[in-house]
Order: structure tokens, then C-alpha cells, then sequence
């Protein structure tokens, strides 16, 4: 965790507890640049890994999980053999 400015920043493992991996990681990336949302760096060495992370607000990382666990309650049925009706 980072606090730069009165603002707690958190990478992915630390929000998760465990290894985010870079799929994830790629798509959160893209949620806060597209969200215009604030992020910094940090150098981890964690395991096999070595090299910088992003670490985002715990509101915007609380915020893109709540969405995503409501889209996953609800999936798009993948055919139409899937539709209730």
C-alpha cells in the first residue's frame, strides 16, 4: 500500500491477496484509463516477478470488482439454447 497526497493506493495482490496475473491486471489497466482514474507505480519483488506495478484507490478497485461480480451474477447466455424462454 501506498499513501501519496492522503490517498491509499493498492496494487492488485495486495487488494486480492494473491497474484492478480496480467489478464486481469491489463483489464483493470484499462478500466482506470478509461475511467480517467488516478494510479501509480511501484517496484515490486515479489517471487519470480521483479518490476513496476500499478496500484489504484481502494474506492476505484472496490468499485471495478462490485461491476464486475454484478455482470458475472447476471451472464449473457452464450446461445440461444441458454434463454430462459
Amino acid at each position: 500500500m501506498q499513501i501519496r497526497k492522503g490517498i491509499e493506493y493498492h496494487s492488485l495482490y495486495e487488494y486480492l491477496g494473491h497474484p492478480a496475473g496480467p489478464k486481469l491486471g491489463e483489464k483493470v489497466n484499462k478500466a482506470s484509463i478509461k475511467t480517467k482514474q488516478k494510479y501509480v507505480t511501484q517496484h515490486v519483488e515479489q517471487g519470480d516477478f521483479k518490476g513496476e506495478v500499478f496500484c489504484y484507490t481502494k474506492e476505484f478497485l472496490n468499485e471495478y470488482f462490485h461491476v464486475k461480480q454484478q455482470i458475472n451474477k447476471y451472464p449473457e447466455p452464450e446461445t440461444e439454447e441458454d434463454l430462459p424462454f
